[in-house]
Parts: C-alpha cells; sequence; structure tokens
C-alpha cells in the first residue's frame, strides 16, 4: 500500500530491469550481528513498510508461542530519526506499523511519543517487565539504510535460536494481516501507552548508580562540547550531564537536531575520526573546551576527542578509551566496594575482536575477564547470565566505540559512557592529567596494547568467500597458513567453521557462526590479529593488535612491528589488487 515503493517495482518491470528485479525480490532480510538492516527501498530484502510488517508478523507468531502471558506484559517500540522521502519510507512510520501489527492482535504496545536513543528500548523492555521491544534505527550506516533491531525480555538482543525461528515465522505470514497495514492505530488504541516520561525518569536516575563524583562534577571548570551527529543524542545527553551534577555540555548547533540526510558529514559514523569530527572540535577551539564527545545518530556508541598541549586533537579509538573505562569502573568499585566484597565475583567482558587490555588489567588485578562473539547481543545475553549467577559485572565494550558501563542496560549506551567520560576528565584533571596522558599510564601499568583496526569494501560475496575458503586451504587442502610473510603463526582459531588449533580437542570455545566468515590468527610475535565479514556493511575488517608485557615500554618498536604485520596480512591474506578491494581511504 506504499505508492512510491510500488511504483519502484512497476518501473524496474517497464523498463526492462530483471537483474535488479531478482535481486530486490528473490531474498529476504537476514538477522546480522544488530538485527536486520538494508537499504530503504522496494523489495523484501530491502527496508519497507511491507518488509516490516511481514517481520512484525513473524515476530507476533513466535512471540504468542513463547509466552503465554504476551497479551498481559506488552511489547516496547522505539525508533530513530532516519527518513527516506523517495521511498516515503521513514523510522516513524515504520515504528507505527510496527506498533499496529501488535495492536491489530490485541497486544499492549509501548510505543515512544517521540524518537529515543537505542538503550531506551532495552532499558524500557526490563523497567517494563515486557516480552520483547524492537527499536527502528540503522545505528551509524549511511543515510540510505535502515533497520530493524530486536531485544528479548532479558533486555539483550536476540540471539540464536530466537533469531532463525523468527525467520521461519515471517515466512509463514507474509501476506499482511486485516490492521497490519493501520499506521493510525497508535493513536487510537487504548492498547497503546507512551512509556518517554517514565523510562527517561528511570534511566537518569539509575544513571546515577554510577556517578561517583559528583561534588567534583559540580565546582569544575572544564567545559565539554557534545555533538549528536544529527540524531537523537542532544536531549538525553544535556539530560544526563545534569544528573551527574555538570554543567550542560555545549551543543554544535549544526549538529543537534535530528537530519536524516547527516548534511553536515560524509558519513554519520563518529568512528571514522577526526574528519567527522571537524565541526566540533572546531566549535571547542573557539569555546575553550578540552573534551569532545560524540554520540552516533541512535546515542548507542561514543567518540572521544582530547585536546593537547601541542594544540592537537587526540581522537581515542575504540580500545584506548576501553582502556580508559577499565581502569576507571575497577578503581570506583575498588574504592566503594563494602569490606567483604570478593574481587573474584566482579567480571568485564569485550568481544573477542576487540583489545585484550581488559584481560591484562583483569590479570593483575585479581578479576574475571570473559569473551564473546562480536556484536553486542553476545555481550548482553552472557551478562545477564552472570547477572542471575550473582556476579557483578561493571563494564563491557567493542572495539567500533561501543561501550557498557554498570548493568542498567544490557546493550551499548553512548549516552551513559558519555557523561562517565566526562566525569573521568574531570577527577583527572584534579590530579593534573589528560585523558591521555591517563591511558599512557595504564599502559606502563598492565602493558602496551596496541591495536589498528580498519577495512577494505568489496561489494562481491563470491569474492570474500573466495578469499576466506583460500586461507582455510592454503598450501593444501584443508590447511591454514602456517606463515604469513616472514612472521609464524601459533595458532588458528575459524569461528565460521568451529576449528581452534590451540585447543586439545581442535574445536573452538566460541560458538561457532557459521553465517559470517572469521579467522583469528596468533603470532610468534604476540600478536592476534582477525580477518572477519561485517554484519551490517560490505566490508572485510581486520583487527590486529600487538600485547605486550608491562616491561616491554617501547612504544615506537611495538607499533613498526604492528605495522609491519598489518601489510604482510594484507598483501598475502587478503590480496586488495588482485581481488579488486576498495581500501578505506579511497
Amino acid at each position: 500500500q506504499n505508492e512510491k515503493t510500488k511504483e519502484q517495482i512497476e518501473s524496474l518491470l517497464q523498463n526492462g530491469k530483471h537483474k535488479e528485479l531478482r535481486d530486490r525480490l528473490c531474498c529476504r532480510l537476514t538477522f546480522g550481528t544488530a538485527g536486520l538492516r538494508s537499504a530503504m527501498g522496494a523489495g523484501f530484502c530491502y527496508i519497507n513498510d511491507l518488509t516490516v510488517i511481514q517481520s512484525t508478523q513473524g515476530i507476533y507468531k513466535y512471540l504468542e508461542r513463547c509466552f503465554s502471558d504476551f497479551k498481559q506484559r506488552g511489547f516496547v517500540v522505539g525508533y530513530d530519526t532516519r527518513g527516506q522521502v523517495t521511498s516515503n519510507c521513514s523510522s516513524k512510520k515504520l515504528a507505527k506499523l510496527t506498533a499496529a501489527v501488535l495492536l491489530a492482535k490485541d497486544v499492549p504496545v509501548y510505543f515512544f511519543s517521540t524518537y529515543v536513543p537505542t538503550p531506551f528500548v532495552p532499558y524500557a523492555v526490563q523497567q517494563l517487565k515486557a516480552v520483547a521491544g524492537v527499536m527502528i534505527t540503522a545505528s551509524h550506516n549511511r543515510k540510505e539504510d535502515n533497520g530493524y533491531k530486536v531485544y528479548w525480555e532479558n533486555g539483550a538482543q536476540i540471539t540464536s535460536p530466537h533469531d532463525k525461528e523468527i525467520i521461519k515465522c515471517i515466512e509463514e505470514c507474509v501476506e499482511p494481516w486485516n490492521g497490519s497495514w493501520n499506521e493510525n492505530l497508535v493513536d487510537t488504541s487504548p492498547l497503546r501507552q507512551d512509556p518517554l516520561k517514565k523510562i527517561c525518569d528511570c534511566y537518569m536516575e539509575d544513571l546515577k548508580k554510577i556517578c561517583y563524583h559528583r561534588e567534583l562534577n559540580v565546582q569544575t571548570n572544564l567545559k565539554f562540547v557534545h555533538t549528536s551527529f544529527h540524531g537523537v543524542g542532544h536531549d538525553y545527553v544535556q539530560l544526563a550531564f545534569k544528573a551527574f551534577g555538570f554543567q550542560p555540555p555545549i551543543p554544535v548547533p549544526e549538529q543537534k537536531d535530528p537530519d536524516p540526510d547527516f548534511s553536515t558529514v560524509k558519513c554519520p559514523n563518529p568512528e571514522e575520526g577526526e574528519s567527522v569530527l571537524e565541526l566540533s572540535l572546531r566549535l571547542a577551539e573557539k569555546e575553550n573546551a578540552k573534551v569532545v564527545v560524540a554520540t552516533d545518530p541512535d546515542a548507542d556508541r561514543l567518540a572521544v576527542a582530547e585536546q593537547q598541549e601541542n594544540g592537537c586533537w587526540k581522537v581515542f579509538t575504540g580500545n584506548e578509551l576501553a582502556a580508559l573505562f577499565g581502569w576507571w569502573m575497577f578503581s570506583c568499585w575498588k574504592e566503594n566496594c563494602s569490606q567483604d566484597a570478593d574481587v573474584k565475583n566482579v567480571y568485564m567482558l569485550a568481544t573477542t575482536v576487540s583489545s585484550k587490555i581488559l584481560r591484562a588489567i583483569a590479570l593483575k588485578e585479581g578479576f574475571h575477564f570473559e569473551e564473546t562473539l562480536p556484536g553486542f547481543k553476545w555481550i548482553g545475553s552472557r551478562v545477564k547470565d552472570l547477572l542471575d549467577n550473582g556476579k557483578e559485572v561493571l563494564f563491557a565494550f567493542e572495539e567500533s566505540i561501543g561501550f557498557m558501563c554498570g548493568t542498567s542496560v544490557l546493550d551499548k549506551d553512548g549516552v551513559s559512557a558519555a557523561v562517565v567520560i566526562a566525569e573521568m576528565a574531570t577527577y583527572l584533571e584534579g590530579k593534573n592529567l589528560t585523558l591521555a596522558q591517563k591511558l599512557i599510564e595504564i599502559y606502563e601499568t598492565y602493558g602496551y596494547h596496541i591495536s589498528k583496526t580498519s577495512y577494505f569494501l568489496c561489494y562481491d560475496p563470491p569474492t570474500i568467500k573466495r578469499i576466506f575458503e583460500k586461507l582455510r586451504n592454503f598450501d593444501a587442502p584443508q590447511s591454514y597458513p602456517k606463515f604469513c610473510g616472514i612472521y609464524n603463526i601459533l595458532h588458528v582459531r575459524d569461528i565460521t567453521t568451529g576449528y581452534d588449533s590451540s585447543q586439545p580437542n581442535k574445536k573452538s570455545v566460541l560458538p561457532v557462526s557459521k553465517s559470517s566468515q572469521m579467522i583469528t590468527f596468533t603470532f610468534q610475535n604476540g600478536c592476534v590479529a582477525t580477518l572477519r565479514t561485517s554484519g551490517t556493511e560490505p566490508k572485510i575488517k581486520y583487527y590486529a593488535e600487538m600485547c605486550a608485557l608491562p616491561e616491554q615500554s617501547d612504544r615506537s618498536v611495538l607499533e613498526e612491528e604492528l605495522q609491519k604485520l598489518i601489510e604482510a596480512l594484507i598483501e598475502n591474506f587478503l590480496e586488495p589488487d588482485k581481488n579488486g578491494l576498495t581500501w578505506r581511504s579511497a
């Protein structure tokens, strides 16, 4: 019933564009590391009114099977500010259709009356004891994309087997039901409630649990600049700073209001560094603010930049921020824990492609560190298990600037991370230290962890498959490489097939993930490198890290070694020229 997407298909048909019609109509959306995500537009593998209705009908069917009290407990729906005129498609409209499917089936729906940060949906699912929730967002993807992120009753994103079962249910009921198209139901149904005020107030109150130095925050002269990247973050980060006793951060005026075109940045991903932070850094210089915090468009991730003594800006990587957060959350725990608190009951987590710095801190301080598969959905589920078993989880992260401070939200959260960084910077200023200086202290105490993450673009799935199959059959059938250039490989772990040469039974400890490619190499020189496909974009990503012991403190030697190894990895394993891969910077 969407005239715009209907026209797109009719026009392709009239113009004889059969290949494109096949591409659009002959495959379905599947759950990646962040739910369903694709371009907005017509077709069954795109995000549009119809595919959102179909997905919600499948979820309804599955939840009805799983929960006898589904119609008492209800369902949460949130959305960001994305939109596309040419498809008459916006996050809010897709959220209204999601709600309509459920309301028409007499399911109570908690539908936010305005856009919210992604973490508000998993938070609301837990607070309101709903069976599940959906957030309509494509986070930091390009402006053409949108997505559909599903949270289970535990407040974590769904993992297998739920995702597979939901896809089956979607395929069983693809024809829209009566009432599914009625997007006005959210305005008329008595079963619809607006949880905005309650959730926002509770969230800000809960945030205070991880505020440890309110008195310093109230007095500080430090100034902060915040950019919300044309997304949802502005109002919520202002409130979070207030909850911690800070003056509000200075917003970047051109980026503080929602804009689905993200008109001032080449891509809405704060991970891209200084090039996309230009406006916020210039404003900070003008306002004499030393720290810039940037939330991505759905405010679940955080980038941080700090002005150094020479006037230049240091944009921290996700791994560097994690070292700071890990140190901070553990120090605050230690200072505030009860006499009989047991450090062995304390946990921190990271995804397996992220820095091992938390492992080094854990070994020295006595708490536990665990790894999960890439994607915060795995962290959220594991944290919930640990909490249910009486453990205390202080912090978890993924290198792509996703941080979870505390356990009020079992997903990454840029709003809480922004205000925790502000408190950390305030505390350190009182000790005459910058964030960058403290980072060096952390590395000198626990060992340098120098990492580099980047990617190549590849729009041809067969090429990607060929690259990874070659690694599995390198010198002979079913044999992985023993060297990469001059570098000796000690162990290989292949998450796609479940192989791990370091385990006595040669089986990977982390669960197998057949739907995506991922191979990790551990080198003799202490470097760990992973090649994997992205779960949300057409990318082959590489992650490499040198993990040194505290006594190996010559950073430049380690950096040089890492750089040479990455060059060997690209040249020998990815072969960009031969495989037609596009370098990230191009």
